[in-house]
């Protein structure tokens, strides 16, 4: 099979050829950056659906176009393995990117796994993509050329994470993506597991009468799940209702919303309840699970607050014991009530779990990860340009108590080394403090402008980054082999 686009007058990136239909695709470096090199036989009039200079090569016609969203979308047109799909109840693992540019780094690490991790690529939240300034047609767009340029062509779905509204979303679904992630946290009442027996009849007039306990079926039934007896009393049921029945509400008005969307294409969705200042007992988790099937509503995957601390980017903070105890009977709720996968958030970093949570989901889990690979693209800085780096951390430091408030962390800025006193940067990347101050300002970093409304950081930081791809993609690589080896081994 003859190999045009391999000509030595193209620097082809190698893994990105594909040749299918007589026509063969891939990316080119140039000194403009990479390219999509096109070629197709002369009388070929599909090549009108992409948008580049053409010229004549090799016997046909040779197009070299920008990476846009429209040849994005004509080469998803082409290539079906480009179009996210549903993952099912595979292990799954969600490898969120804020800048645009880790995917080849993500598709190495997975590769690596031979086949034992279901990716998603293409992940944000719609927080992220408004501290961004991305569009999930951005998100979605260069995840694709990142599968693209590495030659992936096993499947990937793409996740519209903490969706929130049914705008959100009409905005993720016309974009391309197959994984809807609901947040119905503003709708969970975090006072209901403490108030009053009085406080509580007076919030139940705010639930709907559909969901009112006496409409569950729930009141003073018992079960036995893989040995866990959980008792749902009547006062476990009206509490459960007042913490979690309007969130449950918004659940089936935004999963109705996107039904009605989505028409006869499939879709994937998840369900978190993880943002939230208290644990998901195993009561509540039945409500909430026997609610949903009872409302219609189906989902691959569900995240309750589990035990412990999840902060982001570093270890989790919690007695393992008392985690081990707390996914168990979770697990097996979810085996009984589905079977559905476990999502854990906020789960990059977290080493010491992950074995735990392999155990007992016994392989129906999904790992969510997101700011860890920004964390990694400063380290690539970092190594690279250290004078850069600090004028970046400094001004981290300076934003973070602002930056820190939609987020429960245990950071404090005055444990977290000083500009003026390090003389290795690297060291940052492992104190618990100044990785959380550097890991949620990056919105603040990445869209801060000069006086002239130039970026001040945001365009350097880019241009390190695509001089020294294989840099960041070796650091990327080698920190979610820590993160998706646990996930391998499942019996």
């Amino acid at each position: 099979m003859k190999k045009r686009l391999a000509s030595a007058r193209l620097n082809l990136l190698t893994h990105s050829l594909v040749i299918t239909d007589q026509a063969e695709y891939g990316l080119v470096a140039t000194s403009q950056g990479l390219r999509l090199a096109v070629w197709m036989p002369a009388d070929a009039k599909a090549i009108r659906k992409f948008r580049g200079e053409t010229s004549e090569f090799e016997g046909g016609t040779l197009l070299i176009g920008e990476l846009s969203h429209a040849n994005a979308v004509s080469l998803r047109s082409r290539l079906e393995w480009l179009c996210p799909a549903l993952l099912g109840l595979k292990t799954s693992a969600g490898l969120g990117d804020r800048i645009g540019v880790a995917t080849p780094g993500h598709v190495r690490s997975v590769r690596d796994m031979n086949g034992s991790i279901a990716p998603i690529f293409a992940q944000q939240s719609i927080r992220e993509m408004q501290r961004t300034g991305r569009s999930p047609q951005q998100v979605l767009d260069d995840a694709t050329w990142g599968i693209f340029e590495e030659g992936w062509q096993t499947g990937t779905g793409a996740d519209a994470d903490h969706l929130k509204t049914n705008q959100d979303i009409d905005a993720c679904f016309e974009a391309g993506f197959s994984f809807f992630t609901f947040d119905p946290g503003e709708y969970v009442d975090a006072t209901a597991q403490q108030a009053h027996k009085k406080t509580l009849e007076e919030k139940l007039n705010g639930i709907p009468e559909y969901l009112q306990p006496c409409a569950t079926g729930l009141v003073g039934t018992s079960l036995e799940v893989e040995g866990h007896h959980i008792h749902l009393s009547k006062e476990a049921v009206v509490r459960a209702a007042v913490k979690y029945g309007r969130a449950i509400d918004h659940v089936v008005d935004m999963y109705e919303h996107l039904k009605y969307v989505a028409g006869y294409l499939p879709f994937e969705v998840e369900v978190s309840m993880d943002e939230t200042v208290s644990p998901t007992t195993p009561a509540e988790h039945v409500y909430i699970a026997s609610e949903l099937k009872r409302m219609g509503v189906r989902w691959v995957s569900f995240a309750p607050r589990f035990v412990g601390q999840f902060e982001k980017g570093v270890e989790y903070i919690g007695d393992l014991l008392a985690f081990r105890a707390d996914i168990a009977v979770h697990a097996a709720i979810a085996r009984r009530f589905g079977p559905y996968k476990l999502s854990l958030h906020s789960g990059s970093d977290k080493f010491s779990l992950y074995p735990l949570f392999v155990e007992a989901t016994r392989g129906l889990a999904h790992l969510k990860t997101a700011g860890t690979s920004y964390l990694e693209a400063l380290r690539t800085i970092a190594a690279i340009a250290p004078v850069f780096f600090k004028e970046i951390y400094a001004f981290a430091r300076e934003h973070f108590e602002a930056d820190r408030l939609s987020y429960h962390l245990s950071a404090e800025l005055r444990r977290a080394p000083m500009p003026a006193d390090i003389k290795d940067a690297g060291i940052l990347f492992e104190q618990f403090d100044a990785r959380q101050v550097l890991h949620v300002t990056f919105g603040s970093v990445l869209t801060e402008k000069n006086d002239d409304g130039s970026p001040r950081f945001y365009d350097r930081l880019m241009e390190i980054l695509r001089q020294n791809r294989e840099a960041y993609f070796d650091n990327l690589e080698r920190h979610f082999r820590r993160h998706l080896e646990p996930f391998r081994y499942i019996e």
